[in-house]
């Protein structure tokens, strides 16, 4: 895409942490944003943000879970009979699921993975056949993480499976969306450590999930150390203008933490160890 400006942007999980930082990025670029999230106190936020910013006449608020599929395509009816055709599909909202995977339940991987990849395959459905009817130049953002990429000592439980198949299902969309000279662009974007409100995420969980399972306390995402320094942690605002960055310029990957690359170069080396001709036994 060569501009944001004008076009209609539907972020989920928009009414806080990166959703928000995204939202307000493509703003601030004069795009059109519909923000959905499935708590009303983060769609206020979002709206104070809106007004405070100055775009306000521009923003919707929709309230929505990601894996209520009739939700999600009257959340798009709204937005588009509001705002003007889907052009911008940010895939954002998850819940930050951690504990051990030795003793995760079901209900921990029905909800993990029910939002964090089936909701992204849902605004694909629901998103994508809109997106080629309008025929305009259009883009996808799917929210992942780095972790996903990382060595498993420094990630946890059920989220980094869940951010590593949105990954991968990306980069397939990629391919077969250019193969069909669709004129929809994608990305992924696979943030560090962003100052979000991710540890809450056990507030979220659906009554039908809420089990005695090690997932429910919470904790920590993994083994990262606190700090390393200025820059650490990012502001959402900062990995939301990477985001439009790689829009505009059709980039497939937003990697917001360089400094990770050890732990990346560690797993593939890992792997590309297990491809010699003599690791296994002939």
């Amino acid at each position: 895409m060569k501009s944001v400006s004008g076009t209609m942007a539907f972020v989920t999980g928009g009414g806080s942490g990166i959703g928000l930082g995204i939202a307000r990025a493509l703003a601030a670029e004069g795009a059109k944003v519909a923000i959905c999230d499935v708590r009303d106190d983060h769609l206020a936020q979002a709206a104070d943000v809106a007004a405070r910013e100055g775009w306000a006449d521009r923003f919707l608020a929709l309230k929505l879970d990601v894996t209520d599929r009739p939700g999600y395509a009257k959340a798009l009816d709204e937005a588009e009979a509001k705002l003007g055709p889907l052009q911008i599909l940010v895939n954002n909202a998850g819940v930050g699921i951690v504990g051990p995977v030795d003793e995760a339940t079901h209900a921990d991987w029905d909800w993990g993975v029910g939002v964090n990849l089936i909701g992204v395959a849902n605004g694909l459905v629901a998103g994508l056949p809109r997106m080629k009817a309008h025929g305009l130049e259009s883009h996808v953002v799917n929210t992942a993480s780095e972790g996903a990429i990382m060595s498993a000592r420094l990630t946890r439980g059920v989220y980094a499976p869940t951010k590593a198949a949105v990954i991968s299902l990306t980069e397939h969309l990629r391919i077969e969306l250019e193969e069909k000279k669709a004129n929809i662009g994608t990305s992924v974007v696979c943030p560090g450590p962003v100052t979000t409100n991710i540890a809450e995420t056990e507030q979220l969980r659906p009554a039908e999930f809420q089990v005695d399972s090690p997932f429910r306390g919470g904790g920590s995402h993994g083994a990262l150390p606190p700090s390393t320094g200025k820059g650490f942690w990012l502001d959402p605002l900062d990995v939301g203008r990477m985001t439009v960055h790689a829009i505009l310029n059709d980039k497939l990957y937003v990697i917001t933490h360089p400094a990770f690359i050890e732990s990346v170069k560690a797993r593939h080396a890992a792997i590309e160890a297990a491809m010699a001709p003599d690791y296994l036994p002939r």
